[in-house]
């Protein structure tokens, strides 16, 4: 659990980088995790908690045989990052579509499955991502 300030951008890659170290995960591995959460994190500060909060942040990890498990949730208002994502690159060709997306589409391209739910009262977010 990880407050949602910009300070806690630290003690997550603290995190991730003692999980990579005991799971075996290798570098370029660990280094993708590193920034799909980092662009999570920060658009949860940004954009769900308006620039910061107290509120907490959950994540954890999994490793299995060939895939990591990463789940991450907070407790901002609803929005489903992947549903946005669609609906922005339905606007149209790049020059004319909205700004800003491109943290999402990151994490979307980084992780070989995503899922997102709405459930009791948190964002949670479910991705799968390929080991190296």
């Amino acid at each position: 659990m990880f407050p949602a300030a910009l300070g806690g951008l630290r003690a997550i890659r603290t995190f991730v980088e003692r999980f990579c170290s005991q799971a075996a995960v290798g570098r370029d591995t660990c280094l993708r995790l590193n920034l799909v959460l980092e662009e999570l994190f920060t658009n949860t500060i940004r954009h769900g908690y308006r620039h910061g909060s107290h509120a907490p942040v959950w994540i954890s990890l999994a490793r299995a045989e060939r895939a990591l498990s990463i789940v991450y949730e907070d407790s901002a208002p609803p929005f489903n990052p992947y549903a946005w994502l669609a609906a922005a690159a339905a606007d149209g060709p790049q020059p004319q579509r909205r700004p800003g997306g491109l943290g999402i589409l990151l994490t979307r391209e980084l992780a070989a499955s995503r899922e997102y739910a709405y459930v009791f009262g948190r964002n949670s977010i479910r991705l799968g991502m390929k080991l190296d």
